[in-house]
């Protein structure tokens, strides 16, 4: 998976180059709950509702999106893209 596409294509205002994908990784898991973790990555490698269903063990789909849109704010906030840019 390419964390840093799948990042720029989802934070709003970008300031700066965002870390190597390794580094991005770790700030990923470091930062999010694992569920929220889970899900971005199942979400942008494209897997389907019910694979993910599987993967969490959730069978409510509305649960799956509002964490999947919750790591996406996360995404946008300050301390978070600060965490995420190369100084």
């Amino acid at each position: 998976m390419n964390f840093t596409n799948s990042i720029t294509k989802h934070i709003v205002k970008l300031v700066g180059l965002l870390k190597s994908e390794e580094e991005l990784q770790e700030v990923l898991k470091r930062k999010k709950k694992k569920k929220e973790y889970k899900t971005f990555i199942a979400f942008e490698e494209g897997k389907n509702i019910d694979e993910i269903k599987l993967l969490l063990r959730e069978e409510d789909e509305e649960k799956i999106q509002k964490t999947y849109q919750t790591a996406i704010k996360k995404l946008n906030q300050e301390v978070f893209k600060r965490e995420l840019v190369e100084l």
